[in-house]
């Protein structure tokens, strides 16, 4: 089986793995602990979940602290209806997540909510209008289907200017890309930088107000309340801490894979810039492409048609559809994904079959 689908997920980093195992002990050991407890066996676990904070702030810009959630989803919500006062707008790109793009329309009752579209690219313009009475601007740092690559920091300038705060969902970006410095509310996913699943952070920068979303015991200084597991914190810290340090390694590696895979696929359309773009991203279409045939084809390769979150649905993507492809130009186009683990056999094996069963559609 080769995986080239680092957008949906990554594979768990050995050094992730091994960090949690000591906190997913059974009754012999010392490490089933309620971090939230005050006796010796809570404050083990509460030490290991503040040095997990302290390598996940290291990630993100200084003057702000972490707040652990269940993913970037839960993060995104907080940061959203944390934020939303009523008459306030919301501005968000075309193309951001679902997660995004969901709470702001939960919200627009009270929020009105404004869409900023996006070039042939993917981009938002540096120089884009933004509405009157803006309170909240929502742009992500990398985009999670196209790769490209957002103005966070330049939009934020005009976003500040206007007295309106800007979250950046970073998910595909963190651990890769230096962190937007521009922004007040960052959402990151573990599993999208070789952590576990089912635990992500929104960094909030100091002096910023959030309203609790979650009622109960209080927990991650009173914004999301419910027992931390000081294994999945452990495992996040520890992946990313490998992240931090391995960033020019890894980003060198993708560049590689990049330029190769480019000349793989080098008769396949891509989607989306190709110098504002995170490279371990190539999303590409053929003409009269049947992807669900492609992917039935080709049970021994795992790569995507978009999303995953948005996988099954049957409707084009709505990113894709953003930058002014039709619906026949969106059905026909694949995401390709590869990483840190991704090996340059692999990506060629891969790249022969994908090629090898579109040709046959012709």
């Amino acid at each position: 089986m080769i995986y080239l689908d680092y957008q949906a997920t990554t594979p768990l980093a050995p050094e992730a793995r091994d960090a949690m195992l000591p906190w997913l002990g059974g009754p012999e050991s010392m490490g089933f602990g309620n971090p939230h407890s005050p006796h010796r066996m809570g404050r083990q676990a509460a030490a290991a979940v503040e040095a997990a904070r302290d390598h996940v702030a290291a990630l993100l810009p200084p003057g702000g602290r972490v707040i652990f959630t269940s993913g970037a989803t839960e993060a995104i919500n907080l940061a959203i209806k944390g934020t939303a006062r009523a008459g306030r707008a919301i501005a968000a790109s075309a193309i951001e997540h679902a997660a995004v793009l969901d709470c702001a329309e939960a919200v627009r009752e009270t929020c009105p909510t404004h869409i900023l579209p996006v070039d042939a690219d993917g981009l938002v313009g540096a120089d884009a209008l933004l509405p009157e009475g803006l309170g909240l601007l929502a742009l992500m740092q990398v985009n999670n289907e196209i790769g490209t690559i957002q103005p966070v920091d330049a939009l934020a300038q005009a976003a500040h200017a206007a007295g309106a705060l800007v979250l950046c969902d970073a998910v595909q970006g963190a651990g890769k890309l230096s962190a937007p410095a521009g922004a007040d509310l960052i959402a990151i996913s573990a599993h999208k930088l070789y952590g576990p699943k089912g635990i992500g952070a929104l960094w909030v920068r100091d002096g910023v107000e959030l309203v609790p979303q979650m009622h109960g015991g209080g927990q991650e200084q009173g914004l999301r309340s419910g027992t931390l597991s000081p294994a999945l914190c452990a495992g996040f810290g520890a992946a990313a801490k490998l992240a931090r340090a391995r960033m020019d390694a890894d980003s060198a590696h993708v560049e590689m894979l990049w330029r190769h895979a480019r000349s793989l696929f080098a008769d396949w359309v891509l989607n989306g810039s190709a110098p504002d773009r995170w490279k371990g991203n190539l999303n590409i279409r053929r003409q009269g492409l049947d992807v669900a045939r492609l992917m039935s084809d080709l049970r021994d390769v795992c790569f995507s048609a978009g999303s995953a979150c948005a996988s099954g649905s049957g409707r084009p993507s709505h990113v894709l559809r953003a930058l002014g492809l039709s619906d026949a130009e969106a059905k026909s186009s694949i995401r390709i994904g590869f990483g840190r683990y991704t090996t340059m056999e692999e990506l060629e094996e891969a790249a022969g079959k994908i090629n090898q069963a579109a040709a046959l559609q012709e």
